[in-house]
């Protein structure tokens, strides 16, 4: 079984940086498409950014494009989101999921999720 445990949520102030990592493990995650996601207070799920099996094919969302950068280190079953130029909107609980496969696209439905992390943005 698949357990993905995100790490690196914390209060930052608007502007500011944080990275958030999410370590993999239980299966060859290496072969598996991977995403984050947030979800605010009160509102729907919805998606960030997400990163092929090697790091080949890569989305985001239009609202965080130019600010997170997502990456993958598979030696170390692990995924990242550097999340920069930080905003108030971007307060959420930001969770990491795997696909069961290589690629990703819109249509992907994810397997496996993690906990969740929180990230607190200040004015």
């Amino acid at each position: 079984q698949v357990q993905l445990v995100e790490s690196g949520g914390g209060l930052v102030q608007a502007g500011g940086s944080l990275r958030l990592a999410c370590a993999a493990s239980g299966g060859i995650v290496s072969n598996y498409a991977m995403g984050w996601f947030r979800q605010a207070p009160g509102k729907e799920r919805e998606f960030v950014a997400a990163t092929s099996w090697n790091g080949g094919i890569i989305s985001y969302a239009d609202s965080v494009k130019g600010r997170f950068t997502i990456s993958r280190d598979n030696a170390k079953n692990t995924v990242y989101l550097q999340m920069n130029s930080l905003k108030l909107e971007d307060t959420a609980v930001y969770s990491c999921a795997a696909v069961r496969a290589r690629n990703m696209d819109a249509r992907s439905v994810y397997d496996y999720w993690g906990q969740g992390t929180q990230v607190t943005v200040s004015a």
